[in-house]
């Protein structure tokens, strides 16, 4: 008996259904900010600290933030809805317009999130078309009480 092939569509569908959070990572490649938005964040450890993203072996953006060695997860407020589409787009410069300054590792650290979390890269895994990037926490705070930015079925959500 010969397997079915696989539906991509139902899977991308059905996963769908299971609501994530959105963040932007970024660092700082030489003197060029880079970031891209990650819907895909999640912890990994209490002790050591350590957190992690899938990045699509595709992007342009993960092969600059993976150079860089160091990273900020900067999540999302419901309201910055317009934040992750730029930081999801290929703009050649994702920071214009949106606020942002150094965090303590000295990468950017975008405005009016939730909460960032400051990370040397810690691990690189293999995991198909993606690769599972492992960041030891240096730094975190949360910034503003608020609902967070969701993606759900294939939009954008709020908790709210």
């Amino acid at each position: 008996m010969t397997e079915p092939a696989f539906d991509s569509a139902r899977f991308r569908q059905v996963l769908g259904h299971f609501p994530t959070g959105v963040c932007v990572v970024s660092a700082f490649l030489g003197d060029e900010p880079v970031g891209v938005a990650i819907g895909s964040f999640f912890s990994v450890s209490l002790d050591p600290p350590l957190v992690g993203f899938c990045a699509g072996k595709g992007s342009s953006t993960w092969p600059k933030l993976r150079e860089a060695g160091r990273f900020c997860v900067n999540v999302l407020a419901d309201d910055q809805e317009d934040v992750s589409r730029v930081f999801a787009s290929k703009d050649a410069d994702k920071f214009a317009g949106v606020a942002w300054d150094r965090s303590p590792l000295g990468s950017p650290r975008l405005g009016g999130t939730l909460a960032w979390i400051d990370c040397e890269l810690a691990a690189v895994h293999d995991a198909g078309d993606h690769e599972i990037a492992v960041g030891a926490v240096h730094d975190l705070h949360v910034t503003e009480e608020g609902s967070p930015l969701v993606f759900f079925r294939g939009g954008y959500a709020s908790l709210s």
